[in-house]
This record gives structure tokens, C-alpha cells and sequence, in this order.
């Protein structure tokens, strides 16, 4: 592997790339850090890969959409001030002892609260 394949082939590297855009922009003194307007453009990014779908985009454009999405998840936890690689590994630990269920023809993975 290259020098530039492996740098940009770790979490800590992407992590370190969006803190830099954040740092260019100013977006801790400029309201780009608002979590209520993080939300905004979160949704709006999820409305674009629904459109991919929906108007039957290809995949080049759903990738671009949901890296745009992942650069702003990023960028909430830089926001937030809070450790998103741990948050994921506590999720996913999580999330690997629950049970799925078949709703509606589609299959979820849930608590499933007083659902038993």
C-alpha cells in the first residue's frame, strides 16, 4: 500500500480531515457547530440519498450522498466534543445481542420493549 492509501484508510485520519475543514471554516465561530442546524443538514443529506433511490440514481451519486452524510456524523461528534469510534464499538456491542424480527416483510433489529 501507498503512503497516501494507508493514511486515508483509518478512522483517526478522516476524524483528523474533517476537524481540519471545521478549523478552515471557522465553523466553531460561525454557528456550523449548532447542533439544531447539524440535525438540518443531516436530514437534508438523507432526502438527497432518498432522491438517489427514488429517482433512480446510480451508486457513484448515493456514495457521494452518504459521504457527505458521514462527514457530517463526523463532524457532530467533533461538535458534541464526544468520542464517536467509542459511542460505535459500545453501539455495535449492543446491537450484536439483540434479536431481529420479520415486520412487515423487512427485517429489524430492536429492543423490541413489551413487544414479547
Amino acid at each position: 500500500m501507498s503512503e497516501e492509501t494507508t493514511s486515508r484508510d483509518s478512522y483517526a485520519q478522516m476524524l483528523a480531515m474533517v476537524q481540519s475543514f471545521h478549523d478552515k471554516h471557522d465553523f466553531s465561530g460561525t454557528g456550523g457547530e449548532d447542533m439544531v442546524y447539524r440535525i438540518a443538514l443531516m436530514a437534508e443529506e438523507l432526502g438527497e440519498m432518498s432522491s438517489c433511490v427514488t429517482k433512480g440514481k446510480g451508486m457513484e451519486e448515493m456514495a457521494e450522498e452518504t459521504a457527505d452524510l458521514l462527514i457530517l456524523v463526523m463532524g457532530t461528534a467533533i461538535a458534541g466534543n464526544f468520542d464517536l469510534l467509542d459511542a460505535f464499538w459500545k453501539k455495535m456491542d449492543k446491537l450484536m445481542k439483540r434479536n431481529a424480527k420479520m415486520i412487515d416483510g423487512r427485517i429489524r433489529v430492536s429492543e423490541f420493549r413489551g413487544q414479547e
